[in-house]
């Protein structure tokens, strides 16, 4: 008898597949948790920059997502028939504007330029875990 081995489910940052997924067109959902520490899901444009370990959404600063993600963890999923990911990490909302102006040009290269708005913020999500069947 072999003896077993564990199995490795991690994904890589840098997995060929995984960047091609996140390089689609898809509407993601965005996970916070509340003060009460009930779940918080919405959907979201977002955008993975896996040369620093990043996924971005933007966003507006009076959202309930951007108090909820602000220093706390967060899940950020996309679906697309049997495909999916989950993207696991903690966020900080960042207002600087080149931080911002960074985030809306990966958001117009991966969806469409989106409207102006002059309250927008961004969360950036350290990624700390890959999850999915890709």
């Amino acid at each position: 008898m072999q003896p077993t081995r564990p199995i490795d489910h991690r994904i890589s940052l840098h997995d060929p597949a995984l960047l091609a997924f996140w390089a689609e067109r898809h509407v993601c959902t965005l996970t916070t948790l509340r003060p009460d520490g009930t779940p918080h899901v919405v959907p979201v444009g977002a955008t993975l920059d896996p040369d620093a370990g990043l996924a971005r959404v933007i966003t507006s600063a009076s959202t309930v997502k951007a108090r909820n993600a602000q220093g706390s963890p967060v899940a950020l999923c996309q679906v697309d028939g049997r495909r999916w990911s989950t993207l696991e990490g903690h966020a900080t909302v960042n207002s600087d504007p080149s931080h911002v102006a960074e985030a809306v040009a990966r958001y117009t290269d991966r969806y469409r330029e989106p409207r102006a708005n002059p309250n927008r913020v961004v969360l950036e999500i350290t990624i700390t875990h890959i999850l999915g069947n890709l």
